[in-house]
């Protein structure tokens, strides 16, 4: 972002800046548990090698997946900007791309075996498969967000600070992100297979997406029985409930 840390959080309080930040220190945490987790490498070494390499291709994931985040699935805003703007809707749907991406990005690390070329290609097409699914569920979003609102833009939305629909977003990035790191349990790891690896995430990511939607519609007639949505989270800027429909997406 080219400023100051200690002054974008200490002088002049830039909660949104701090909620960002958050997120990349959240999301590289997540990356480097799935380094951990799983049977020992063969020597110390080895072990340490392992946790350098992904911690920088972590990195590098975060930092490219928010480009595209930028440029791709909020192309009509100015994200940086807004933040140093102290924007925290803006920020909350940051930091929470930052952490649905790396969900999926441990998750492909606790499914493959070792340190080589092959794991590499898994771990790249597990990021391509995160940020397909992300950027598709973005616009769908979009769309349906335009649909009840009289065509408004949800992205113009989150830029004048509707902080309920940026928890509600949020809320379904990271729901799906888990949804989509099912593939570790559903899929075999075949080391020289990538396109099969590919079509596989691929795949069950959009099925168990898909599953995920249609719970969501019956547990919130449920638990939110009686609530218009769309008038309290997109209208009225309802933190509390965005708040409960964040915690039903991310517990299903």
């Amino acid at each position: 972002a080219k400023v100051d840390t200690t002054d974008e959080l200490s002088r002049r309080d830039n909660f949104a800046f701090g909620i960002s930040l958050a997120g990349s220190i959240f999301a590289l945490g997540i990356v480097l548990s799935g380094a951990v987790t799983g049977a020992t490498a063969d020597s110390l070494q080895i072990e340490v090698l392992g946790m350098l390499v992904y911690g920088i291709i972590g990195l590098l994931f975060i930092k490219f997946g928010r480009y595209l985040h930028d440029k791709i699935a909020l192309n009509r805003i100015n994200k940086m900007q807004l933040i140093q703007d102290q924007n925290t809707s803006v920020a909350i749907v940051d930091a929470s791309s930052a952490i649905a991406t790396a969900l999926i990005i441990r998750a492909v690390l606790v499914w493959v075996e070792g340190l080589n070329e092959y794991t590499l290609l898994a771990i790249v097409t597990g990021f391509l498969v995160s940020q397909a699914v992300l950027l598709s569920l973005t616009r769908i979003m979009e769309t349906r967000y335009a649909s009840n609102n009289q065509n408004d833009s949800m992205q113009l939305a989150l830029a004048n600070d509707n902080t309920a629909l940026a928890i509600r977003h949020a809320g379904y990035v990271i729901g799906t992100a888990l949804a989509v790191t099912a593939g570790s349990s559903l899929l075999v790891y075949e080391a020289t297979a990538i396109v099969s690896n590919l079509t596989g995430w691929l795949v069950v990511g959009v099925v168990m997406t898909i599953v995920l939607q249609l719970l969501l519609f019956v547990a919130k007639k449920l638990v939110l029985k009686g609530i218009n949505l769309i008038e309290e989270v997109d209208q009225q800027e309802n933190i509390g409930v965005a708040a409960i429909e964040l915690c039903i997406t991310i517990a299903i």
